[in-house]
């Protein structure tokens, strides 16, 4: 899969199959997140790999619509250090995130975006250490429906690129 196509293609999925994602697709999309860029190389990350069913269902927040983190094959926790200091760390995350779900949408996996509301519960069902911050974490699986992968139009509901993009100087 070319990149560009990756990106034109790819949006959230937030229903998965029963399927279990194989170990290699596991490891190309946690790669793909150690190898993001980062301020310096800091590479200020560090990932939680979930697998297990009541792990996920502990975090993912049943009854409130948001199932997509509790029936996940597999969730990512990305743990920074403090950001209050250096908010560079929360961009630096961001792209790893980013690398993570399309390393997963090439292997034909999908993913969405979790927002960690319950950073301590996390801690508590986890066990890191309180050095380490959870804010994000993303859901990955192979979609209910196969065809969000293929039919994939381009996304819709974008800006008009001359809406966003600006050159030289701001336009109204």
């Amino acid at each position: 899969m070319q990149v560009h196509d990756a990106i034109r293609t790819k949006r959230a999925v937030r229903q998965f199959s029963d399927k279990p994602l194989p170990a290699e697709a596991v490891e190309a999309i946690l790669n793909a997140g150690r190898r993001a860029q980062s301020s310096k190389n800091t590479q200020p990350w560090r990932f939680l790999a979930i697998q297990e069913r009541e792990t996920l269902e502990k975090l993912g927040y049943r009854g409130e619509q948001r199932t997509h983190f509790a029936d996940a094959a597999l969730g990512v926790l990305i743990l920074t250090p403090d950001p209050t200091d250096k908010p560079s760390i929360l961009f630096d995350a961001g792209q790893a995130a980013a690398y993570m779900q399309l390393a997963g949408w090439e292997e034909g996996v999908g993913s969405c975006i979790f927002s960690i509301r319950e950073p301590e519960k996390a801690r508590n069902v986890l066990g890191f250490s309180a050095d380490w911050h959870a804010g994000i974490a993303i859901s990955f699986g192979y979609p209910q429906d196969a065809g969000e992968l293929t039919d994939a139009p381009e996304k819709g509901g974008r800006l008009p690129y001359d809406e966003v993009v600006h050159h030289e100087r701001w336009k109204s």
